[in-house]
């Protein structure tokens, strides 16, 4: 399984509850290692073997919309 660096930007985060949410309900998917969220960016970092559509999925059935999905470039890539 090759795991992948990827960012998720949402809509919808506006506090520390909904930031741990959406990690909580990433980290209990299969295929994904790692999720950090940044509700004040509106951003989720997460190390994943999952395709996009999957991603947006789960992030959705969190309670967010998903403006993008794309890979995370280098250390300090946003």
């Amino acid at each position: 399984m090759i795991f992948m660096k990827k960012i998720i930007e949402t809509e919808g985060m506006c506090c520390k509850k909904c930031a741990e949410r959406a990690e909580k309900k990433l980290l209990l998917s299969d295929g994904v290692s790692g999720a950090r969220a940044n509700y004040k960016k509106g951003v989720i970092l997460v190390e994943t073997s999952l395709s996009d559509e999957a991603l947006t999925s789960i992030v959705t059935e969190a309670g967010f919309s998903v403006k993008e999905v794309r890979e995370r470039k280098g250390i300090f890539a946003r």
